[in-house]
């Protein structure tokens, strides 16, 4: 009797960390989706020619089944020929719960 309580015990320990893990894993890929749409964007400023880089600009990207809503945050700095931009990915459009944000230096193409 005292051995199966034991197991018992064991037993919903292993299954509580393991819900924890998988739940660990799954906001783990959503962050991961979420850096990977602010880096498709920053790459797209960074290799555009257009300038300056506009202030509050907002769009969209699917990936990995999703949308994911993104709005880009553009800072001036000393330097005239570079801003710093932060894009910030959410799953709801208006970014009330932002997944993350990445932030970058562009600088005026030639």
């Amino acid at each position: 009797m005292v051995a199966l309580v034991i197991f018992a015990l064991t037993a919903s320990a292993i299954v509580k960390a393991s819900g924890d893990h998988l739940s660990s894993v799954g906001q783990i890929e959503h962050i991961t989706f979420a850096t990977w749409v602010a880096n498709n964007q920053l790459t797209h400023l960074t290799i555009s020619s257009n300038w300056p880089v506009k202030n509050n600009q907002t769009g969209s990207e699917d990936m990995a089944g999703k949308t994911w809503y993104w709005k880009q945050k553009v800072e001036k700095t000393e330097d005239n020929a570079m801003v710093k931009v932060e894009v910030i990915v959410g799953t709801d459009s208006k970014l009330n719960n932002a997944v993350t944000s990445v932030s970058a230096f562009i600088t005026k193409r030639n």
